[in-house]
């Protein structure tokens, strides 16, 4: 096998981007990964899921609200963002808007909860992203064409007060206001005025343009995951969302996909349901079965009627951190080897584009001695596009080569648990792909219990 020195692969040569690829603002929102949901409202004093718009804004009533408390959490927990139910389906506007009645300036708190969010994750250095759901159940103009205009105005509030947001998340939901219409939802015109306000923000719904539902609220993306699909195909609220689990191989736009799940039971806090939060051992089988299968974890941790994040859901995060870092105790180093090197290009370490012709397509980490390992994280350049079809792991341990995982697609990246084993050599080998393929995350890791 041909060696190569460590160092950093200049994209160059005749190696072209294939396909679609990211955007610079996709690719922003690739690198955070992990980002937390708050679902906070009149439904966290009511015991309701979904509130019906009749409420009494009075009911909604923190006693201790403490956005740096939330941020606080979330930044150990080792989260990037929040995502804050600015206005779900109940109409209830969580700032003090001039085109609703149904705000916090008429509710029993005394404050501005989204800029007070806004303040504590400049504070705390992470991203604020916003959710607004386009139904309302509460306002007397939904169903009719002024809602729309009335919509544009709400977005431009949001986003032109608060400073920097990262995603703006569109519910798709449409059911019927206080009059028993339904709206036309004009998300033409609502992508045109986030675009507008907020350039470097990605968009979700069901249908992108930015980023995609993954199709179920479990947290999972599919174990074959393509960061790309036919956009056209779908809107806001479509019925083919199990396609959205897996993607489209070959699709026309780059349209990656988001799992959102919940720490507990339902979306928004009840003490009751303290005793659903999630253990860690699950948490960590859906951080694998997103963030390790190429997508971004919206873990939802709802706020109490206090304000604060609960005591149990933030033990679960800090002990979801600890198992987190506990598979990634310690790297193991190595040479690495590859079965070629394309020309063109300065390899080293992880970073690999086989030649032309090769046959074999293996890029090898040699330790040099046998050595405990448990996981093995590795990734494409996808600003080139997602390219790999399918792969293969193998070691050679003390009794000889075997192979340790498979698998279809790889994306951003992929993290393989191989339980506690010893190994001297540990190969990735490409088995298919669309286009040549590239690869800039190869490594290995030795976790602890």
């Amino acid at each position: 096998m041909l060696s190569f020195v460590m160092g950093m692969m200049m994209i160059q040569g005749d190696l072209q981007a294939f396909g679609p690829v990211p955007s610079a603002r996709q690719l922003a929102w690739h690198e955070q990964e992990y980002y937390a949901f708050v679902h906070f409202g009149p439904n966290t004093f009511t015991n309701k899921e979904w509130g019906d718009g009749l409420e009494d804004p009075k009911v909604f009533a923190p006693t201790e609200l403490d956005t740096d408390q939330w941020c606080r959490v979330f930044k150990e927990a080792g989260m990037t963002a929040v995502i804050l139910t600015a206005k779900h389906h109940d109409g209830f506007c969580l700032w003090p808007s001039n085109f609703s009645t149904h705000t916090v300036a008429k509710s029993g708190y005394d404050g501005d909860v989204l800029g007070s969010l806004a303040k504590s994750c400049k504070k705390y250095g992470l991203k604020l992203g916003v959710y607004l759901s386009p139904w309302d159940r509460n306002h007397p103009k939904y169903g009719m064409e002024e809602y729309n205009d009335i919509f544009v105005k709400m977005l431009e509030e949001v986003l032109g007060n608060y400073g920097e947001v990262f995603e703006v998340w569109f519910d798709g939901a449409n059911g019927e206001g206080p009059n028993g219409k339904k709206q036309f939802y004009d998300f033409d015109r609502f992508n045109e005025t986030v675009r507008r306000l907020q350039p470097g923000a990605v968009i979700f719904s069901d249908a992108g343009p930015d980023i995609r539902w993954v199709g179920n609220e479990a947290g999972y993306a599919g174990e074959t995951n393509w960061a790309t699909i036919n956009r056209s195909r779908y809107v806001p609220g479509t019925p083919f969302y199990e396609e959205l689990t897996v993607g489209t191989m070959g699709g026309s736009d780059w349209v990656p996909a988001e799992c959102d799940v919940s720490i507990r039971r339902g979306w928004f806090w009840r003490a009751s349901e303290d005793i659903t939060v999630k253990s860690t051992e699950k948490l960590m089988d859906i951080w694998l079965g997103s963030v390790g299968r190429g997508s971004s974890l919206l873990l939802n941790v709802p706020p109490d009627n206090r304000g604060k994040i609960s005591e149990v859901d933030v033990k679960a995060l800090m002990d979801f951190r600890s198992a987190r870092d506990s598979l990634f105790h310690a790297e193991r180093k190595g040479k690495y080897l590859a079965s070629s090197v394309r020309g063109g290009f300065e390899n080293g370490a992880e970073k690999w584009a086989p030649a032309d012709g090769d046959k074999v397509k293996k890029l090898t980490l040699d330790f040099g001695e046998f050595e405990e390992i448990g996981v093995i994280d590795f990734g494409e350049a996808i600003a080139l596009g997602q390219r790999v079809t399918g792969w293969k792991v193998a070691i050679l341990g003390q009794d000889g080569w075997y192979d340790v995982a498979k698998g279809t697609t790889i994306g951003r990246r992929r993290i393989v648990r191989v339980g506690d084993v010893t190994a001297r050599k540990v190969v990735l080998e490409i088995t298919g792909s669309l286009a040549v393929p590239v690869i800039d995350r190869f490594r290995v890791y030795q976790s602890v219990e």
